[in-house]
C-alpha cells in the first residue's frame, strides 16, 4: 500500500484572521464632510466593516457641497464610503438619511428609494422602548439660520485650522508626542465656542420636548457627547474630522460613543465613553 504523499508546505505564508462584524441593533454617523480634505474616510470605512447594522442613521453633512463648490476633492476613499453604504442597504441594512446644512440639497429628494429613507428628522425607537428624536442640529443653530454669511466665514475659518493640524502633529510625533488637534483646541478654548456649545445643547433639548420623547440625538457641532438633562438624554455622535466617533445601539437599548480615530495609538480597538454626565434642567 503506498504512502499517501503529504501536501507542500508553504513557506513565508501569513495567516490573517479577519474579525467577525459586530452585529448591533443601530448606528449613527454624522459630519463625514466627504469632498474636504479634512474628512477621515479610511476611519469611517473601518467603522462600516467592523459593525454589522440592522439600521444606520447618517445625521447629516455626508457630503460637504460647501466645501465642493469652492474646489473638488474627491478620492477614492470618499467614492468607497458612498458604494459601502449603498452595499449595506442591498444587503438588507435600513439607511435614514437626514440632510445637513453642508448637503442640504438632498432634503429635495425626500421620500423611500429601497432600504434607503431621505428625511428631514425621524423618531427611532430604542429596544427599551425609549422614544428618540433624530435630527442633524443646523436648525437650532441661530448663525447658520439667520447669518449665512457669517457660517461661511466660520467654515472657511474652520478648514483653515484643521489644514494646520497635519504639520503640527508631523512635528509632535518626531517629537514623540501623540495625536493632538489645534482646531479642537481652539474650538474648547475660546469662551464664546465653549458657550455656544452649551447653549446649543440647550437649545436641542428644549426643541425635543415638542415630540414628547425621551431622547434627543444630533451632529452639526462636531462635539460628541452623552448628556442628561433633567429627564431627557442628549446625544451628539461627533464627526469623521476629528473625533471619528459614532454611537452604536446593542439588542438591549444600551447606547454608547465608539471612536475610531486613525491618528492615536489607543484606538487600535474601539474605545466606548457611554458615561451620562448629568446637567441641571433648571438652567434651560
Amino acid at each position: 500500500m503506498s504512502a499517501i504523499a503529504e501536501p507542500p508546505r508553504l513557506k513565508n505564508v501569513r495567516v490573517v484572521r479577519v474579525p467577525v462584524p459586530r452585529h448591533i441593533r443601530t448606528a449613527w454617523i454624522s459630519d463625514v464632510h466627504l469632498g474636504t480634505r479634512s474628512s477621515n474616510a479610511a476611519a469611517l470605512l473601518a467603522f462600516l466593516r467592523d459593525y454589522e447594522v440592522e439600521t444606520l442613521y447618517v445625521v447629516g453633512d455626508l457630503i460637504d457641497v460647501w466645501q465642493l463648490r469652492r474646489s473638488f476633492h474627491w478620492p477614492q476613499e470618499h467614492n468607497d464610503v458612498i458604494q459601502k453604504i449603498l452595499r449595506k442597504a442591498r444587503k438588507g441594512t435600513r439607511v435614514i438619511y437626514i440632510p445637513g446644512n453642508h448637503d442640504e440639497f438632498v432634503a429635495g429628494f425626500q421620500g423611500h428609494y429601497g432600504n434607503i429613507s431621505i428625511q428631514k428628522e425621524a423618531i427611532h425607537t430604542t429596544a427599551d422602548g425609549r422614544r428618540l428624536l433624530v435630527i442633524h442640529g443646523h436648525e437650532l443653530d441661530t448663525v447658520v439660520q439667520n447669518v449665512r454669511w457669517l457660517a461661511f466665514a466660520g467654515d472657511l475659518g474652520y478648514q483653515f485650522l484643521l489644514s494646520l493640524n497635519p504639520a503640527v502633529n508631523f512635528v509632535r510625533r518626531r517629537l514623540g508626542f501623540g495625536y493632538w488637534s489645534l482646531s479642537a483646541y481652539v474650538k474648547k478654548r475660546v469662551k464664546d465656542a465653549v458657550g455656544f456649545i452649551g447653549e446649543f445643547e440647550k437649545a436641542i433639548v428644549r426643541y425635543a420636548g415638542r415630540y414628547r420623547v425621551e431622547a434627543v440625538l444630533c451632529g452639526h457641532i462636531h462635539s460628541a457627547a452623552i448628556h442628561q438633562f433633567g429627564a431627557v438624554t442628549y446625544y451628539n455622535c461627533g464627526d469623521w474630522v476629528e473625533s471619528c466617533s459614532a454611537l452604536v445601539e446593542d439588542e438591549h437599548g444600551t447606547i454608547e460613543l465608539v471612536n475610531y480615530h486613525p491618528f492615536r495609538a489607543a484606538d487600535a480597538a474601539p474605545t466606548t465613553a457611554s458615561r451620562v454626565q448629568p446637567q441641571s434642567l433648571a438652567s434651560l
